[in-house]
Formats: structure tokens, C-alpha cells, sequence
């Protein structure tokens, strides 16, 4: 049993790196290939989404770009999923052309069968660019 989680957990992180990685090039199609049928994407500030195209519209009306640098991912497997833990820093280019760097990020994603069923994230985007968060909420 610990080799075939072993074995699994390293697939599951290199799938995980493989679809961030198509996300930050833009390449949709490739990164489609990480995901399950019905997945679910939940970002800060949005409804859940289920498909890339969603996450690509949404995120536009935000920022023109954002890359992400990974300090760490970990993993635990359990009876009915595997989860991957990424962690770091953005670096964003905002629609005002305006730049933030070292924003720090989370994301979870739940796989099963090899495949993303669930990202979610956390981050600091509202802190480093505070108008970003709806009038009369704060970042705290």
C-alpha cells in the first residue's frame, strides 16, 4: 500500500505542476487534460466555476497577467481522493499596467483518478491592490 501511494503522490503533484504550468502559458487545451468532467474551481471574490474558459473571463476583469512561483507542494492521499497543497508568491500585472509581486498564494486541489475534481485558492490579491475588494468588506 505505501508504494502505490508513494507512487501516486508523485504523479498527482506532477500533475498538478504540469496544469498550473498550462494555465500560466494560457494553454487551455492542454491544461483541460488535468481536469475531470465536472470539476470545481473556487477563487477569492468569485462563485465557484467548471470550466477554464470561466476562470480566464473572471480573472481578466482583474489583472492582465499573473505567474506564480512555488515554494513548496505537499500531498496526502486518502481512501477516496488525493489532495496536493501548492504554495508561494504571485507576481501580477494589473489591468492599469501597475505591478505586485510577493503576494502570497494557496492553492488546494482534490484529484481523483489522476485528475483535478476541485482547486481551491487563497491569496493576497486583495491586500495588494485593496481597491480589488467590494466597497464596505474588508481584507480581514
Amino acid at each position: 500500500m505505501e508504494s502505490n501511494a508513494s507512487e501516486r503522490r508523485g504523479s498527482d503533484k506532477t500533475q498538478v505542476r504540469a496544469f498550473l504550468a498550462a494555465m500560466q502559458a494560457r494553454d487551455l487545451a492542454k491544461a483541460k487534460r488535468f481536469l475531470a468532467e465536472r470539476v470545481v474551481l473556487e477563487f477569492p471574490g468569485a462563485a465557484p466555476m467548471a470550466n477554464l474558459e470561466d476562470v480566464v473571463a473572471w480573472a481578466g476583469s482583474r489583472y492582465q497577467h499573473v505567474s506564480k512561483t512555488l515554494h513548496g507542494v505537499d500531498h496526502c492521499v486518502t481512501p477516496l481522493e488525493s489532495i496536493v497543497i501548492c504554495h508561494g508568491v504571485l507576481d501580477v500585472t494589473w489591468l492599469d499596467d501597475t505591478t505586485s509581486t510577493g503576494v502570497r498564494f494557496i492553492d488546494r486541489f482534490e484529484l481523483k483518478d489522476g485528475l483535478i475534481i476541485r482547486q481551491q485558492v487563497w491569496n493576497d490579491l486583495a491586500l495588494a491592490r485593496p481597491h480589488l475588494a467590494p466597497a464596505g468588506t474588508s481584507p480581514f
